[in-house]
C-alpha cells in the first residue's frame, strides 16, 4: 500500500511525509492540521488509489509514446490528408497499446 498516496486521495494537498511506508512513519509537517487518517481508512481507498496509480502510468507511457503533435499540424497546413490520417492511426496505436485500466 502507497500510504502517501492513500492520505493525499482522502486528505487533498495533505502535506508531510511518511518513513519506511509505514502507518507509524506518518509524519504530517509543521503546518499541516487536519488529523491523520486511521489505518482502517487508508486500507479502504488502496483499491481507488491502485486504480490511480495505473491510470498515471497509462498515461505517461502514452504521453511518451504519441507522435509529435506539429505532424499533424503540418499536414493540416499543407492539406496533406495522408498525413494527417498517418498521425491519427499513429495515435490509435498508442491508446491500443497502452489501454485504460477497466474500472
Amino acid at each position: 500500500m502507497n500510504i502517501i498516496r492513500c492520505i493525499q486521495k482522502i486528505i487533498p494537498g495533505w502535506t508531510g511525509a511518511v518513513w519506511d511506508n509505514s502507518y507509524e512513519g506518518i509524519k504530517p509537517n509543521e503546518t499541516e492540521t487536519r488529523p491523520i487518517p486511521t489505518l482502517a481508512e487508508l486500507e479502504a481507498v488502496w483499491p481507488d488509489v491502485q486504480k490511480d496509480i495505473a491510470l498515471d502510468d497509462v498515461r505517461s507511457n502514452r504521453a511518451a509514446a504519441y507522435p509529435d503533435f506539429r505532424e499533424y499540424l503540418d499536414g493540416i497546413v499543407k492539406g496533406d490528408q495522408a498525413q494527417i490520417q498517418k498521425y491519427i492511426d499513429d495515435c490509435l496505436a498508442v491508446k491500443a497499446r497502452y489501454p485504460l485500466p477497466k474500472t
